[in-house]
């Protein structure tokens, strides 16, 4: 069983900052923790991936503006967004999954309830 649990979101004007919190709880070792994203009549995408290990993948559209970080400690994946663009307005969720060596991040099946981010132009 895997529990993902997202919070952050909210109202931002372009230009501006949010970060993203995900809590993980999992009865087996998780791999990686995935940041997916979906605006309406989108398609949900990848935004950013980090292994256990500290590897991270990032989404062209958001390499530089993005970071992701971990603290396998406190069981929390952060999403460190800069520079937002009315583009980045979706809903974003929290997946657990896996980061292949050649740097694929792969979804598993679990994903957290998701949080709205806006971002006004």
């Amino acid at each position: 069983q895997v529990h993902l649990v997202e919070s952050g979101g909210g109202l931002v004007q372009a230009g501006g900052s949010l970060r993203l919190s995900c809590v993980a709880s999992s009865t087996f070792s998780i791999n990686a923790i995935g940041w997916y994203r979906q605006a309406p009549g989108n398609q949900r995408e990848m935004v950013a991936g980090i292994s256990s290990g500290g590897r991270t993948k990032y989404a062209d559209s958001v390499k530089g503006r993005f970071t992701i970080s971990r603290d396998n400690a406190e069981n929390t994946v952060d999403l460190q967004m800069n520079s937002l663009k009315p583009e980045d307005t979706a809903v974003y969720y929290c997946n657990a999954g896996a980061l292949s060596a050649s740097g694929t991040y792969v979804p598993y099946n679990y994903w957290g309830q998701g949080t709205q981010v806006t971002v006004s132009s």
